[in-house]
């Protein structure tokens, strides 16, 4: 069950934002098998002055970067997680064509009992 959140300049057309989620979504089915119907993603778009990706770490990254973190069960090998990366490269690339150098992902473990999702009740503890 992960949960995303993406960062990225304001301005793209809604095309481009729903190829954005609909790329994640597909790299998550591949990659870590979730679900179908398993959609919980938020964009948040930021004007120039309130977002900020600098060149570190040897990668040149445009204004068109995006920031990926995704919560995920603390279940995850780090081989899912490396197909994750690439595949979300990848399919963003084709769609809507962001460059894989503006691709920045975060993954942040959660254990089980960190989630409620609905009726208040802790499914997974």
């Amino acid at each position: 069950m992960p949960l995303l959140h993406i960062s990225m300049r304001a301005g793209k057309p809604d095309a481009y934002r729903q190829a954005i989620l609909d790329g994640l979504y597909r790299a998550m089915r591949e990659a870590l098998n979730v679900p179908e119907g398993d959609e919980f993603m938020t964009i948040s778009e930021h004007d120039p002055a309130n977002f900020r990706c600098g060149n570190a770490y040897g990668v040149e990254r445009s204004e068109d970067a995006v920031l990926i973190q995704i919560t995920v069960f603390a279940s995850r090998t780090p081989e899912q997680k490396k197909a994750l990366y690439r595949r979300i490269a990848e399919l963003l690339g084709e769609n809507p064509g962001i460059r894989p150098e503006d691709v920045f992902v975060n993954v942040l473990d959660a254990p089980g009992e960190n989630w409620s999702v609905g009726h208040g009740l802790a499914q997974f503890a």
